[in-house]
């Protein structure tokens, strides 16, 4: 049933994405979780015990996120609810007008291309050059492939409704208090540890979608390079994006004003990218999302 729901839900939000229409009126779903993980971070994260109190937090949330989606999905009218929710929390189209938008940019500008790709990153973007700026679209189009469209698929498909709500709000806490900051370190653990968890295959399956669908079947450099990211996940698309298109990912930036010396991804790769190599990433996106859609036909036809 949820393989039935998940491709009309893809092909809606292919087709219309985020309609700057509807939510200039109305408050987005993932705008509402984040408001829900903000007032948490407000009341809870107080005194001392805040790991303990980050866990509370998380099952507060957890079980709310749960609750609606199975709520929305005992309402008897044919799945249509739950169609129409499900391309809500999906972002595939978005994700690609973002980062196509940076490539655009940067072929007027690269102030623009900066601006464009400072939406989509959380590095600092004022002293990039062309291939930095070009290298973070392609590295944020990657990891929000996962985040934003696989995953949640992935835990529709195995969960329902009530998996991607779970997912989407876990994603979403994650990005708000799962830094290692002197306020979130010890509250935020739950939410970086459980976002970790739900991303655990989808992140490794999205690797396998970009690679397979450009005909890549030799894994050894994804397993060799994925590892070298700073996350346990977010390395995996990456790695394979790298490769199919044959440019370095990672390496150093700067968060915060601080420096950083990530090791490269895929270092042999170009490392001068630019608007035609963001323009292949996009490419890139859609490939493994046509491989996702086809899985989730032959799925709902068994």
């Amino acid at each position: 049933m949820s393989a039935a729901l998940l491709i009309p839900a893809l092909l809606l939000d292919a087709a219309l994405g985020e309609p700057k229409w509807l939510w200039d009126r109305f408050p987005h779903p993932a705008v509402l979780m984040g408001r829900a993980v903000a007032a948490m971070d407000a009341r809870v994260n107080t005194g001392t015990n805040k790991r303990q109190k980050g866990v509370l937090a998380m099952l507060v949330l957890g079980l709310g996120a749960w609750a609606l989606g199975w709520l929305i999905a005992a309402i008897p009218d044919f799945g249509l609810l739950e169609v129409i929710a499900a391309a809500i929390l999906l972002a595939q189209r978005s994700l690609v007008d973002h980062v196509r938008a940076v490539a655009d940019g940067l072929r007027r500008s690269l102030a623009e291309g900066r601006q464009k790709v400072a939406m989509i990153v959380g590095r600092d973007v004022a002293q990039l050059d062309e291939p930095a700026v070009a290298r973070a679209a392609i590295e944020s189009a990657a990891e929000n492939l996962s985040d934003g469209i696989i995953a949640p698929a992935f835990w529709f498909l195995l969960l329902g409704l009530p998996g991607l709500m779970l997912y989407k709000v876990t994603n979403t806490a994650d990005s708000m208090i799962g830094h290692r900051t002197p306020r979130h370190e010890e509250f935020g653990w739950a939410a970086a540890r459980f976002d970790d968890l739900l991303n655990l295959i989808p992140a490794r399956l999205t690797a396998a979608l970009i690679a397979i669908s450009h005909m890549r079947f030799d894994p050894t450099p994804i397993l060799r390079d994925a590892p070298l990211h700073r996350s346990p996940n977010a390395g995996w698309p990456e790695a394979a994006m790298a490769v199919v298109l044959d440019t370095a990912l990672s390496g150093p930036r700067s968060y915060h004003g601080q420096m950083q010396d990530f090791p490269w991804v895929w270092p042999t790769g170009n490392r001068t990218p630019g608007p035609d190599q963001i323009d292949a990433a996009c490419s890139a996106l859609w490939r493994a999302w046509g491989l996702m859609l086809f899985i989730t036909l032959v799925i709902a036809s068994l």
